[in-house]
């Protein structure tokens, strides 16, 4: 029971020093403030969607719709009693 209370929040209280200690990190000399904040200089433009698809080599004509089917409606069993 000792491992189960104890050992297994060893790990948390791990989590918890490795998060405060980044949070506390001062930055280092050689960055600098500013600049672009990772952004590229010119953005991608948005690719166009849907895609269409792909027939083919030669242009194959759209798959067929699949055949209709009717809905069945259920009968409740009628209990002889």
């Amino acid at each position: 029971m000792l491992y189960l209370f104890v050992g297994l929040k060893l790990p948390i209280v791990a989590l918890g020093l490795i998060v405060w200690w980044a949070v506390r990190q001062e930055p280092e000399p050689g960055e600098t403030e500013g600049g672009d904040g990772g952004q590229r200089t010119r953005p991608h433009a948005p690719p166009s969607l849907p895609r269409p698809p792909r027939r083919g080599p030669h242009g194959d004509p759209a798959p067929l719709p699949p055949p209709r089917t009717r809905k069945v409606t259920a009968r409740a069993r009628q209990l002889d009693r």
